[in-house]
């Protein structure tokens, strides 16, 4: 007989208590979860005008666990798991949440470039539901971490708040558009899963050096900017990017820009099996903002990853890419 795990546990009682409330309060289940989060975290039902029978099935159900016995990647797994249940049933058909995989893998890479540091500032310019910038924070090993994630999207980042606080991290959201004017200190990290495609507001994006000679701009262009212009020199970007990136009509631009600006430290092609279609393949691309310490690699580290799931390819390419440290960095 198949035991229950805690996350398939913990998914149920938010999966259940947000079908309830979609219900009840005649919302979408994405909105639903949201408010059942809320209700987790605080320790009692906020909602009002509930009916007793709802009332007394909530009580049961948030009294069923307790988030004291959780783990942070329990709780943001089980989290995740409802999230992407709510975005398959068409709420938000244009955000997609990175895959656990990248996350994790970009967890690794962070730890690796940024070495053995006792404090990290670092900022996620289009965090949407926190999953991708939490699972960062819950694989790094570092005492202090100031963290910064913006959002335009006024349920995303409701979802991202909940996220945060489940998993106890302290996150400072910013509810707005990140391509207009931020008010953020220079950080040591971005990290950053690229909105792909134009960005419709021509007089902000005229502000950059990245902006398009004639119709919309590239949106994962300019956030690349902001990016870059909110990171402290010497400081570290991780993006996920198309693969096509370099192959476009704006690719000249873009390849100056970076040359004048950053170092390119890597590019990982991502497994096409983690994508629908393999036009929306996706690679992560690594660079250090230009200072009086970045590193300049005798090699930019160069990799295309195997299905995650084939463990011999992935040892073969974890070691080369553990030589590359070796012989780059000195780790």
């Amino acid at each position: 007989m198949k035991t229950i795990s805690k996350i398939e546990n913990l998914f149920a009682v938010m999966n259940e208590t947000a079908d309830l409330l979609a219900q009840e309060c005649d919302i979408t289940y994405i909105e639903a979860l949201a408010e059942t989060g809320e209700n987790l975290f605080q320790g009692s039902i906020l909602q009002e005008n509930l009916s007793e029978v709802t009332m007394k099935s909530l009580k049961r159900k948030y009294e069923s666990i307790s988030l004291d016995t959780f783990e942070k990647e329990e709780l943001r797994k089980a989290y995740q798991l409802a999230i992407l249940k709510g975005l398959k049933e068409g709420a938000h058909p244009n955000h997609q949440m990175t895959p656990d995989t990248i996350g994790l893998f970009l967890g690794y890479l962070v730890s690796k470039f940024i070495g053995k540091q006792s404090e990290l500032s670092i900022l996620d310019p289009a965090v949407g539901t926190g999953n991708l910038l939490t699972t960062i924070l819950n694989y790094l090993a570092i005492e202090k971490i100031d963290s910064y994630g913006v959002e335009v999207d006024d349920l995303l980042i409701k979802l991202a708040y909940i996220n945060a606080n489940l998993q106890e991290h302290y996150i400072h959201f910013y509810n707005q558009d990140s391509l207009e004017r931020l008010l953020i200190d220079p950080v040591d990290l971005v990290i950053c899963d690229l909105p792909v495609g134009y960005y419709p507001n021509d007089i902000e994006a005229a502000k950059y050096e990245l902006k398009a000679d004639e119709g919309h701009s590239y949106s994962h262009h300019l956030f690349m900017e902001q990016s870059i212009n909110h990171l402290k020199e010497d400081g570290y970007l991780f993006f996920i990017v198309p693969n096509s990136l370099f192959e476009t009509k704006e690719a000249p631009k873009l390849n100056n820009y970076l040359k004048k600006v950053a170092i390119i430290q890597g590019f990982i092609k991502l497994p096409l099996s983690l994508f629908k279609d393999e036009r929306h393949g996706k690679s992560i691309l690594i660079l250090q903002k230009k200072g009086p310490d970045a590193l300049i690699p005798k090699q930019a580290m160069l990799a295309e990853l195997p299905k995650f799931s084939n463990i011999d390819a992935m040892n073969s390419i974890m070691k080369q890419i553990e030589q590359w440290f070796k012989e780059n960095k000195n780790i």
